[in-house]
């Protein structure tokens, strides 16, 4: 079924648009569809191949190169009626579905088939409208999930007359709101008998409990209990969300999520699911653009794993609010303090071969042109949407003489320490530039870093002194903390490898051995997201002294 709903969607949204095919045409021929970690290489801390994100890349270049496939209107039409009708086979004669062919049927993956069809639905998808094929079954699905939800209150039933539970307490579970949610994309198709009585009791129950649920299930409720009339209910649901809701002028309107393995516990859909809500319960535009901005910068620096949350995530974005796909204007950068025929032959030339559709353009100073007055850039957004961009300034220093670098999302701090065996077990003493050390000194690096926003692909790079030898020399995967990692030992600095890095502070530590005398440079201790290099950062540059 994801792959049914995610190419309906897709070619729904690429074909009822001709400006999105013509922008893909342009694409062929350009690195618009390379992966976002082979980009721009000569910014990164490190090559691509030295990292374990190649096949990651590959991959994501080959999901780009496949885009193409939903402008043949043929192929399409041809794998959409292979899909519905493997769907149609796969559904039981009770209207259900199974996880996996041959299975019981289940509540929770008919209801999601039943969801992702009342989208499309909603969408004007064909093959959902009545009298297809994808309307019978449809319909044959809000079958049995009614069934499911009479035979669910039956039993509630059966335990109040038992005297093991009473009517009037919470009984709201997951499923049964994603039922109410569900079932509201078929209104024209009503719930009878024993489901109707439910539907109503839960409907009742939501009004009363909705508080002690989690974020998707509130934005679920929301959107239920105003399609079933219960507007009082709905607009008390939002306006807690609204509360709770946390704001940043960057980052947009979001909450904190705590994510987790359930399907209720996905970041990406939930926040897809806000869009909708603020739209439709809230109707208000504002929160609306502010809640697409999170989802748009949370991609910025991370690579959307699941085809439910990219298909949700595009969802949200094309069918709420403002039509961004409508804003064409490129970016206006100008430096005040320099004089327009220094700086504009090169933006000229960058914005004549901008990348259609996304409006990137890159441009470039090198060697004496580059003087202090390029440190003031001015950017005006002519567009309704947002943009972002970067500013590299890349030069020769000495280590031991760069400051430490916190005006960024990524905050790093390096700290050196002498370990001593004491009375209570090892002591940690820090060094300073007056601190001397000598040969056969066991030294822990500590670094502490923070970040402001989920983020993957991050490389983390500590250099350290020619005079100091790391003590762990083997490359292995290591988990602490809560963030897993790979650490490499190299030549020169050891490397930090970090998949997915969530929002948070975290301390990573790794002994070191005092080998020879001298006065040395240790580096600095470097991290970037790979995946969006304009978000870097290093720690000042230290140095060491072995007598």
């Amino acid at each position: 079924f994801a792959r049914y709903y995610a190419n309906s969607l897709a070619a729904s949204v690429a074909n009822s648009n001709p400006a999105i095919q013509q922008v893909f045409e342009q694409w062929k021929n350009s690195d618009a569809l390379i992966s976002e970690l082979e980009k721009n290489e000569e910014l990164k801390t490190a090559l691509l191949e030295e990292t374990p994100w190649v096949r990651q890349a590959q991959s994501e270049a080959e999901q780009r190169k496949r885009i193409g496939l939903l402008f043949d209107l043929n192929r399409m039409g041809y794998e959409q009626d292979k899909a519905m009708a493997q769907l149609s086979e796969r559904q039981s004669g009770a209207g259900g579905f199974a996880w996996f062919p041959g299975g019981q049927d289940s509540w929770y993956i008919t209801q999601y088939i039943l969801e992702g069809l009342g989208r499309l639905r909603a969408l004007g998808v064909q093959d959902i409208q009545p009298g297809s094929r994808g309307w019978n079954l449809a319909q044959r699905a809000a079958g049995y999930v009614d069934r499911e939800l009479a035979d669910h209150y039956e039993q509630l039933l059966y335990e109040v007359k038992q005297g093991r539970a009473k009517l009037e307490d919470d009984h709201l579970d997951h499923i049964v709101v994603h039922y109410l949610y569900t079932r509201s994309l078929f209104q024209d198709v009503p719930a009878e008998g024993k489901a109707a009585e439910a539907q109503d009791y839960y409907l009742g129950q939501v009004d009363k409990y909705w508080l002690n649920k989690g974020i998707y299930q509130e934005g679920l409720m929301a959107i239920a209990t105003k399609r079933h009339g219960q507007q009082s209910t709905a607009d008390r649901i939002t306006r807690s969300l609204r509360e709770r809701a946390l704001y940043n002028e960057e980052l947009g309107m979001y909450w904190k999520y705590n994510a987790g393995f359930f399907w209720y516990e996905m970041p990406i859909e939930t926040q897809a699911l806000m869009v909708e809500v603020f739209s439709e319960v809230a109707q208000d535009a504002e929160a609306v653009e502010q809640l697409k901005i999170w989802l748009l910068k949370n991609k910025q620096t991370t690579h959307w794993k699941t085809t439910k949350a990219t298909a949700n995530a595009v969802y949200a974005l094309l069918r709420f609010g403002d039509n961004w796909l409508a804003d064409t204007r490129l970016a206006e950068v100008s430096f005040p303090k320099l004089d327009e025929e220094t700086f504009q032959p090169a933006l000229i030339e960058a914005r004549r071969s901008a990348e259609a559709g996304t409006g990137y353009f890159k441009a470039s100073w090198s060697g004496k042109e580059v003087t202090p007055d390029f440190s003031r850039v001015k950017v005006t957004n002519p567009n309704n949407s947002i943009a972002w961009g970067a500013a590299y300034w890349q030069y020769f220093e000495d280590l031991d003489k760069v400051s430490i670098f916190k005006e960024t999302p990524l905050k790093l701090d390096k700290q050196l320490f002498k370990e001593k065996i004491g009375d209570r077990g090892p002591e940690l003493t820090a060094i300073t530039a007056d601190s001397p050390l000598e040969p056969g000194d066991k030294l822990v690096v500590r670094i502490e870093l923070r970040v402001d926003r989920d983020m993957e692909y991050v490389h983390l790079k500590d250099m350290r002194a020619s005079g100091l030898e790391p003590i762990n020399v083997f490359s292995q995967y290591k988990w602490q903390g809560g963030l897993g990692y790979y650490e490499s030992t190299r030549d020169l600095a050891t490397h930090f490898f970090i998949g997915y890095l969530p929002k948070g502070t975290y301390v990573f530590e790794y002994p070191l051995r005092v080998v020879h005398k001298g006065d040395f440079s240790n580096g600095l201790a470097s991290i970037q997201c790979m995946y969006a290099p304009e978000f870097t950062s290093h720690s000042e540059g230290v140095r060491v002294r072995v007598e």
